[in-house]
């Protein structure tokens, strides 16, 4: 019959007090009591899981039963040592407060107190996890504790010592192990390698030694998972990642470098193949918060030795962490860090996790480009001293910010003229406005003041006669030499008029343009995901919109289709943030809420001032003017039953119910 495997470590478990790795301290406390004749009747282990508490425990049970002892190097060949290494002994009695923890169980250990041992100088009860006892347990150890017959001594270990109670602490001798260093970790593995002849790079030692938490068995006991991999090929760090579920240093890399370069549609086919290798939303995660606080570390750490026992990175990882932070600044960091922290506990407790997952990237990849707080305190000092001289002025967006709305103009004194019939969009709330005397077209053309297509425009006859030429609806900046339209100048516009800011930003960092006319546009995705979601009525309609408000056109058509070959480079056509702010806007009314009764008072008033009739009224002047005539003589005409918006519009108009 073949003899079984024995785990590694559980054929590596320190024998005597000199194996034992990380704890040099105790081992020179308990070795001096040893060779003193100080033993204790009672020892408290704590410290966390795998750093060689229960080994300890053994390792003082042999030193003290040696029939050589007592002594510090038991000879491992007397039926004691050959019991306790066996784990069979009989005169070391291992108990399990987890599965033995109520008072039956202690008062049991009392009753078998009182006999000697068979084999050795000493009966020891080694009580592992002993904060799991009840308070009772507890109480019907205590004076057995406080004073135990002379051959008999109690080792209790627990990783959780709050637990146990303060009058057992007391009694007992307390030593507190801690994590063993990466180090001397790897320095370990490194020698269990040689003598199990297992392949493995350093980088992958490193691997493991990091995510064992400072616990020499988790490490062994991962070693000893991957050293069946592959008999012929050398382990890497890749492949203690995935045995993990972790992700690699480069993924991760390569991830931070598309959200912080603002790589919208890169990082989102990334994180779909990252998602597709089987690992989970919140590992991801997890794994991203890890990875920008190393970043952090390495940022505010000049010596390099620090940054590498902090991080526990190799010397080559923080090297690459190092150049990649010389461009960022720490409030960056720490921002990406607290949304990182913030969509963990989303995906948490959701059911949809890659939705939040996908949010998260989209998210960081869009407001990285915000302004830091260096560029922001000193556009605070500029302003502060352009109004202390009194030469205050206007200062450039350093950066576009998407989560700002659109800052409305202040309104510019009106001449006193005769108002005119004003035609409003109906995704705007109503307002009237006193417009000065119709100017020729092409006089408007010439004149500084911005205008803005999707905004109100007087219907006379020099708008009709220009829509009647598409040609002509196109803006002069847009126009080539040969009169078609410029790709890159046309596709800022239409961005620039899109109201919504996710809808901006959609199809800014997804969409490519393909073909820009009055007649019609048309635009390409790259994954067919995002060409479905274009297609949907509501994800057009701020796009249809903003090019109808662009060429200057009542009616446009919209193609959305997946990327091809031919398609426009996209790095030529796409503008910058910083070009893509939104042109200035007239004064709004004073309201933003889009429930149903503003809703139902907004196509009220649009009814009032456009006579119920949303279309551009092309008949001649003294029709119109025969037709105000008439309402504005027939007021009892006017309903009573009006909203209080519907009111004030009225009495803008003096009363008049205007068509």
């Amino acid at each position: 019959m073949a003899e079984r495997y024995l785990p590694l470590y559980r054929k590596y478990r320190p024998q005597t007090f000199k194996d034992l790795i990380g704890q040099e301290n105790i081992v020179k406390a308990l070795s001096n009591a040893i060779n003193l004749n100080k033993i204790s009747h009672a020892y408290l282990l704590c410290g966390p899981r795998g750093t060689g508490k229960t080994t300890t425990a053994r390792i003082i049970a042999k030193s003290l039963n040696c029939a050589k002892g007592p002594t510090l190097e038991p000879c491992g060949e007397c039926p004691s040592c050959k019991d306790i290494a066996n784990s069979n002994p009989i005169d070391v009695i291992e108990i399990d407060a987890a599965s033995n923890r109520k008072v039956e169980d202690a008062r049991n250990i009392l009753e078998k107190i009182q006999f000697v041992p068979v084999n050795g100088r000493f009966k020891i009860y080694i009580i592992d996890e002993v904060h799991m006892l009840t308070t009772e347990a507890f109480n019907t150890l205590l004076k057995t504790l406080e004073e135990p017959p002379e051959n008999v001594i109690f080792i209790l270990a627990t990783t959780e010592p709050h637990k146990v109670l303060d009058t057992i602490i007391s009694r007992c001798q307390r030593f507190d192990f801690r994590r063993i260093t990466t180090e001397d970790i790897v320095s370990r593995l490194k020698y269990i390698c040689e003598q199990e002849k297992i392949s493995i790079t350093e980088d992958a030692l490193f691997t493991i030694a990091r995510s064992s938490a400072g616990g020499m068995r988790d490490s062994l006991a991962l070693l000893d998972q991957i050293s069946v991999l592959d008999a012929d090929k050398e382990i890497t760090a890749d492949d203690v990642n995935e045995m993990l579920g972790r992700l690699s240093f480069e993924t991760l890399f390569d991830m931070s470098k598309e959200i912080l370069d603002s790589n919208t549609q890169n990082a989102l086919v990334l994180l779909d193949k990252i998602y597709n290798k089987g690992n989970e939303p919140f590992q991801i995660v997890s794994n991203l918060i890890q990875y920008f606080r190393n970043l952090l570390v390495v940022k505010n750490c000049a010596d390099r030795k620090i940054a590498a026992e902090l991080t526990q990175l190799s010397e080559a990882h923080i090297l690459k962490l190092k150049e990649l932070s010389e461009n960022l600044e720490a409030e960056q960091i720490l921002y990406t860090i607290e949304r990182l922290s913030f969509y963990s506990k989303e995906i948490k407790e959701t059911t949809n996790r890659y939705l939040w997952l996908e949010l998260c990237i989209i998210e960081l990849a869009s407001n990285v480009k915000y302004a830091s707080y260096s560029q922001i305190l000193e556009r605070i000092e500029k302003l502060e001293a352009g109004i202390s001289s009194g030469d205050a002025k206007p200062l450039p967006k350093p950066v576009f910010r998407p989560a700002e709305p659109p800052v409305q103009q202040a309104p510019q004194p009106l001449a006193e003229e005769k108002p005119q019939t004003v035609n409003v969009s109906p995704a705007y709330t109503p307002a009237v406005q006193e417009m000065p005397k119709q100017e020729p077209a092409e006089q408007k053309e010439e004149s500084s003041q911005p205008a803005v297509a999707s905004e109100a425009a007087p219907h006379n006859e020099d708008s009709v006669a220009q829509k009647k030429d598409n040609t002509s609806s196109v803006p002069a900046a847009a126009q080539t030499s040969g009169g078609s339209v410029d790709l890159a100048t046309a596709w800022q516009g239409i961005l620039q008029n899109i109201e919504s800011v996710p809808s901006r930003m959609f199809f800014y960092s997804l969409s490519r343009p393909v073909d820009l006319s009055p007649e019609g546009i048309t635009i390409a995705f790259q994954k067919e995901l995002f060409v479905k979601q274009a297609q949907d009525v509501n994800k057009q309609a701020p796009l249809k919109k903003a090019a109808m408000n662009y060429f200057g056109v009542s009616d446009i058509n919209i193609h959305i289709q997946l990327a091809q070959a031919g398609d426009p480079d996209i790095s030529k056509l796409k503008p910058s943030l910083d070009k893509l702010e939104r042109k200035p806007q007239p004064q709004k009314a004073q309201s933003s809420q889009t429930d149903d009764i503003e809703a139902q008072e907004e196509e009220e008033s649009i009814n009032l001032i456009t006579g119920g009739s949303a279309k551009a009224d092309t008949a001649d002047a003294s029709a119109d003017a025969s037709s105000s005539q008439h309402h504005a003589s027939d007021k009892n005409a006017v309903p009573q039953n009006l909203s209080d918006q519907t009111k004030m519009v009225m009495e803008l108009f003096n009363g008049k119910y205007i068509e």
